[in-house]
């Protein structure tokens, strides 16, 4: 790909100021780790979104999408092609009766403060995760025994086509950490949650209460993904990390917290390669130890 023709192309579609060439991965993720870019996109409406991918299939070039990078990590190489990031770029909220129609780039936790305010329940889990709708529904994020599959009731999707369609609940096929999207091939744009009316007070009390649960028990004073290991079952992957003797561990600039050991955090100048290279030697040192595979939670991506 000619990197900088097709930049050229790009801003005849979207206005400059949107189009990044090369643009470092590490200001896009909450690790703070990454390498470049050849070209970021910042749309603000699906029909923008519609004209990017349409260009990049013209061109056959690939195309990843992205939300605010809570749960990836990208390889130091980078990524190849073009970087669709939907966040606080395509932001807006609507609030009718019992229902919240969200586009994917608001923050979930912007938009558990909006049921708050609207003094409905079932958003309380998301008070403090800090990805967007988009990616929490791919996710299926979840957090204190709640879960988006709980509340979302239909979800606004655009394939790489360019054509919109709506898919029900049911059509996404919601699992731990886990939803037909994540096969690819489509961009979140908007979603409809369906929450209850509840007591203002008992809404944010039980919001205040989570948030004091996760400050005081994950690292969130460090550049991390969140979880680095999906909950094998019966069992917790922090709680096994955390006997097998790992916690405080590291490799190079990354390390097992110190607080949570599900955590890997960025003490200041880790590499993905650190990054990955820990998560091996952890999943071998609690094969060993416990006969578990702990899968993890991160997405990564990137040139190899």
């Amino acid at each position: 790909m000619d990197i900088l023709s097709f930049y050229k192309d790009m801003c005849k579609i979207i206005p400059p100021n949107r189009v990044r060439i090369n643009e470092s991965m590490k200001y896009h993720t909450s690790f703070r780790i990454g390498g470049p870019a050849d070209i970021m996109v910042l749309p603000q409406s699906a029909e923008e979104i519609k004209k990017i991918l349409r260009l990049c299939k013209q061109n056959d070039i690939p195309v990843f999408i992205m939300g605010n990078g809570t749960n990836l990590l990208v390889r130091d190489k980078g990524i190849r092609g073009v970087v669709i990031k939907v966040a606080q770029n395509f932001n807006d909220v609507e609030v009718k009766g019992n229902t919240i129609r969200s586009k994917a780039g608001v923050f979930l936790s912007a938009v558990a403060r909006t049921a708050l305010e609207n003094h409905l329940s079932g958003l309380e889990f998301a008070a403090g995760i800090p990805g967007t709708v988009g990616g929490a529904i791919i996710m299926n994020a979840g957090a204190y025994g709640g879960e988006m599959a709980d509340v979302i009731k239909e979800v606004v999707v655009m394939d790489f086509n360019g054509e919109i369609f709506s898919m029900k609940k049911e059509e996404l096929g919601f699992g731990y950490r886990w939803c037909n999207l994540q096969k690819g091939g489509k961009v979140v744009l908007e979603a409809e949650l369906e929450l209850k009316p509840g007591d203002y007070e008992d809404i944010r009390r039980k919001m205040e209460e989570l948030s004091a649960k996760r400050r005081m028990k994950q690292p969130l004073n460090m550049p991390s993904a969140g979880s680095a290991f999906k909950r094998p079952t019966g069992n917790y992957a922090g709680s096994l990390i955390e006997k097998a003797g790992l916690k405080g561990f590291r490799v190079g600039g990354a390390m097992v917290s110190e607080l949570h050991a599900g955590f890997i955090v960025n003490t200041g100048n880790a590499t993905a390669e650190d990054v990955l290279q820990l998560i091996g030697i952890i999943q071998q040192r609690v094969k060993e130890e416990f006969g578990i595979v702990l899968e993890p939670e991160i997405k990564v991506v990137g040139e190899e």
